[in-house]
């Protein structure tokens, strides 16, 4: 990367895009973050709103950038209706498409752009351990997922380096952008209720935020990192296992279990979610992270709930 060190983070007033604006602009990196709305508390960056969908003024704040971090989508922590498939699915590709058309409205485009995906484009394997060369998966997220790339790739320019993160379950601390879903995994953890999900041995695959910062940072600075990479730790667990570590790294000695009958009924009815959320998932490891070398700060996840809820 050159001496310009102007970042800008499309959809950055989340959980993971102020915990990226931190973690970059205290490596003395100047932040812009593209989103509807300013992220809070206020920090040391410059917000320009951006409806995700429209061309207009925004745009030049693209230009003479030193790279483009795009993580905007709607969440998928939500009931599944057909309106919110429908906006999990447009929010991701129009966004990324405007980008790019961004991209061609101006004299000087970043030189590089690390495009947000995700790990559950694997789908839902009982035990396989999914890497980069493995079959994608059928059903919602999946077929988002593939519909995000393609549309990245279509978008991104030709002379552009290209990096797209498909990531798993961050888990990070709470500033003041409702702290991701961790935050309601530690409550619930805290009155008692953090058990068995269904089997519990769905997949839990999960990352610490500080290692899913330092690959947005190396996807940005390295020239030899191109192309889609899983971003997640190297040791996935169980959901059992995720939870009971949980427990205890928040000194709680029991977790009720919770039936998938139970599931099923109380998270869309209390919790507001997919109860598929929590009854299914994958295990992921990086193929491409472990041949290059990247080493992470928390590749076991006892140590990782540890440094979280510590600090």
């Amino acid at each position: 990367m050159t001496s310009n060190k102007r970042i800008v983070i499309a959809g950055g007033s989340g959980f993971l895009g102020v915990s990226l604006a931190h973690y970059l602009h205290q490596r003395d990196f100047e932040i812009t973050v593209l989103s509807r709305t300013s992220p809070k508390p206020s920090s040391p960056w410059q917000h320009v709103r951006w409806d995700g969908r429209s061309l207009n003024d925004w745009s030049v704040s693209l230009n003479g950038a030193a790279g483009l971090v795009n993580l905007a989508g709607r969440t998928v922590d939500c009931i599944k209706s057909p309106e919110h498939k429908d906006e999990i699915l447009r929010s991701r590709i129009e966004s990324t498409r405007v980008l790019g058309q961004a991209m061609r409205a101006i004299e000087n485009p970043p030189p590089v752009w690390v495009q947000m995906s995700t790990a559950h484009i694997y789908g839902d394997p009982l035990t396989v351990v999914c890497n980069e060369d493995s079959a994608f998966g059928l059903g919602l997220a999946p077929t988002v997922g593939q519909a995000w790339e393609q549309e990245f790739e279509s978008a991104r320019l030709p002379s552009q380096r290209g990096v797209i993160l498909r990531t798993s379950f961050v888990v990070g601390r709470n500033r003041g952008a409702g702290g991701g879903a961790i935050a309601r995994l530690i409550w619930l953890a805290r009155i008692g209720l953090g058990g068995r999900v269904g089997t519990g041995r769905q997949g839990f695959s999960w990352i610490h935020e500080t290692d899913m910062n330092r690959l947005f940072e190396r996807g940005l600075e390295d020239p030899q990192m191109r192309g889609a990479y899983i971003t997640s730790a190297p040791n996935p667990v169980s959901q059992a296992e995720f939870m009971k570590t949980l427990r205890v790294a928040a000194g709680m000695p029991i977790g009720l279990p919770a039936f998938a009958w139970m599931v099923r009924i109380g998270a869309p009815l209390i919790m507001r979610t997919d109860p598929e959320l929590a009854l299914l998932g994958r295990y992921v490891v990086s193929k491409r992270l472990a041949e290059e070398g990247f080493e992470f700060q928390f590749p076991d996840v006892e140590p990782a709930l540890n440094d979280l809820l510590r600090k």
